[in-house]
């Protein structure tokens, strides 16, 4: 962990409120619950905004430990999940031909 005088949030406080707001939306519910099938969870936006907060009024070492293992667990979560297609390289040879015009039966 960095030295608590040089040290900064990764995120602004404000981003951590407006995730959270967002989060608490009504389209963001229906959203989630449509392609989770439960309800968000947000009290993480919550508890990052907290210690946020408490970090700019206090510099208090455990808001800041708080926030680093918070952002660790996010980046490591949107690492998990791999891609469902394989990337090109480079185009198909016979990307320029007009597609066939025939019909399945």
């Amino acid at each position: 962990m960095a030295d608590s005088g040089d040290w900064r949030p990764p995120r602004p406080c404000e981003t951590y409120r407006a995730e959270w707001k967002l989060c608490r939306s009504a389209g963001h519910f229906l959203h989630h619950y449509y392609v989770h099938g439960e309800r968000p969870a947000c009290k993480q936006w919550l508890r990052d905004l907290a210690s946020c907060r408490e970090w700019e009024e206090r510099r208090s070492a455990e808001a800041q430990q708080s926030l680093c293992e918070s952002e660790r667990a996010r980046v490591q979560a949107a690492q998990k999940h791999t891609l469902v297609w394989a990337l090109r390289q480079r185009p198909p040879a016979d990307w320029h031909l007009p597609l066939s015009q025939e019909k399945d039966k």
